[in-house]
């Protein structure tokens, strides 16, 4: 094998491809890229067995073949090469080593061969259709940070997707949850969605999809199947394995009839838990807000250190009410709201709280009290 590439081009398909990989990997060939050449393209492939990006790149081939090297040494070296570069790759006559090349620059890295690869791509997709990048994008920032890390609870390690009949018609909608906080997007259903199986998307996943999601206006194509989700963003393919789980019904723990509206600032919220947080423990992050007529105020209270209050000015006509959460679930919570006001409908101290952005009906929250 033998091709000419651009560095930049090289170095952008490396980032897509080699974060897939393990640093740490009982199987060589796992630690590996696979480089394949052939017509005017380099194709590029990495997987853990359990996810697997190809991205294919413009280049000048002399000499067509495929070879695998080390996917994080391969990265490493053409990150260090002078912007602007001309990479050659070229395979050794004893077919042991590659051989790349920049100006002045020589590395020989050691292969393992092509035919030890593993290939994830097999199998048919039931479901097919064409979504935004865009669309992806936010309900996977809606509902990320509410996956479970708990690995004991492995069928709450990923989003939960799916169709759903709603009074606004067929809805996509995804959903995570680590049992204390819920988050939930929706957007309407795309064509070709309906019908298709309930799926888990796996944390690591979402991440790549994530990153890879860089124009919100690009069209992506998902096929899904019982086992497995591809999405073909232009010249990168990201294959998975999906959660072979059943994820719980989590429409009973979304509350349907907390009476009590509470509108407030969401910047001025989100300062004030931050700050009144500064007190809370590591271990406690429990912050009480004690909400009246027209005003609410937080309190922390660690008796290590001390404690902190903050009045905050919101709209509120119900009774009187103390109600606690964690600190920390409450910011991230507050973080992903992207209208000026919040919306907080309650019931009762020991209840779940409702939470979304006033006037959005596609992006809700619950939160699990605590005791304070």
């Amino acid at each position: 094998m033998k091709a000419t590439l651009e560095r930049t081009e090289l170095l952008k398909s490396l980032t897509h491809v080699h974060r897939v990989v393990e640093r740490r990997n009982t199987i060589p060939i796992l630690s590996n890229v696979m480089l394949q050449a052939e017509g005017g393209n380099m194709r590029l492939k990495a997987t853990d067995l359990d996810l697997e990006v190809v991205e294919t790149i413009a280049a000048m081939v002399e000499q067509p073949g495929a070879t695998t090297v080390p996917a994080h040494m391969i990265y490493e070296i053409v990150r260090k090469l002078p912007d602007g570069s001309q990479v050659v790759l070229e395979t050794s006559a004893d077919d042991t080593t590659l051989e790349i090349r920049a100006g002045r620059s020589r590395f020989a890295l050691q292969m393992l061969p092509i035919s030890d690869f593993p290939d994830l791509t097999a199998g048919e997709f039931s479901h097919s259709f064409t979504i935004s990048a865009g669309a992806i994008r936010k309900l996977i920032d809606s509902t990320q940070f509410a996956i479970s890390t708990e690995e004991t609870r492995y069928y709450l390690n990923g989003i939960y997707v799916h169709t759903v009949e709603t009074d606004a018609g067929m809805r996509f909608r995804a959903v995570a949850t680590d049992g204390h906080r819920l988050a939930q997007a929706e957007l309407e259903a795309p064509e070709g969605s309906l019908g298709m199986p309930g799926i888990i998307i796996p944390r690591k996943t979402v991440g790549e999809i994530q990153k890879l999601l860089d124009d919100p206006e690009a069209e992506v194509q998902v096929e899904i199947s019982e086992a497995k989700i591809r999405f073909s963003m232009g010249p990168i393919v990201l294959t998975s394995k999906l959660i072979d789980g059943t994820f719980p019904d989590y429409t009973r723990v979304i509350p349907q009839n907390n009476d009590k509206d509470l509108r407030v600032d969401r910047d001025v919220f989100k300062e004030a838990v931050d700050r009144v947080s500064t007190i809370s423990s590591e271990r406690g992050r429990a912050v009480k807000l004690a909400i009246s007529e027209g005003k609410m105020v937080l309190t922390v209270t660690n008796p290590e250190s001390g404690s902190a209050t903050e009045e905050v000015l919101v709209e509120y006509g119900a009774e009187e009410m103390e109600i606690g959460f964690n600190s920390k679930y409450l910011l991230d919570i507050a973080g992903q709201l992207n209208k000026d006001t919040a919306l907080f409908c309650l019931a009762d101290s020991g209840s779940p709280t409702l939470i979304r952005d006033d006037g959005d009906a596609d992006v809700l929250y619950v939160l699990m009290p605590m005791r304070v």
